[in-house]
């Protein structure tokens, strides 16, 4: 039995399907610019700033989660928009939470996209330094 003393201080990572392991991990290296690892078959990992890992596994009857799954926090939300949409990300339009032409909802600072797989990406500029 795990105590809770036990589980604050070990390492943890979070994962999320995709259908097609190798578009994602295209996607996740050449879009955004990370660094992504093999864990075997069907299994990636992409390296995230700090030294956070998120692990990516190929699912047959794999279905986008309908809430976000990965967010990046940017110093400068335009100009992070403007390099992805540059490397070919789409970003998504709302009118709840109502975004402008740029994909961009400017009261929270965040814009939304897809991986090839579907889940829900954002930037994010926080409104306090993180």
């Amino acid at each position: 039995m795990t105590t809770t003393s036990q589980l604050t201080l070990g390492r943890a990572f979070s994962g999320f399907s995709v259908d097609d392991l190798a578009k994602a991990k295209e996607f996740y290296r050449t879009m955004l610019g990370l660094r992504v690892t093999e864990q075997g078959a069907g299994l990636a990992r992409l390296q995230l700033e700090g030294g956070h890992e998120v692990l990516l596994y190929q699912k047959p009857n794999h279905v986008p989660a309908t809430f976000t799954v990965l967010n990046f926090y940017v110093d400068d939300i335009d100009e992070a928009v403007e390099v992805l949409v540059h490397r070919g990300v789409r970003f998504e339009y709302y009118d709840q939470p109502k975004t402008d032409a740029k994909g961009i909802n400017r009261e929270g600072n965040i814009a939304w996209f897809t991986d090839p797989a579907g889940n829900i990406l954002s930037v994010v500029k926080p409104s306090r330094a993180v």
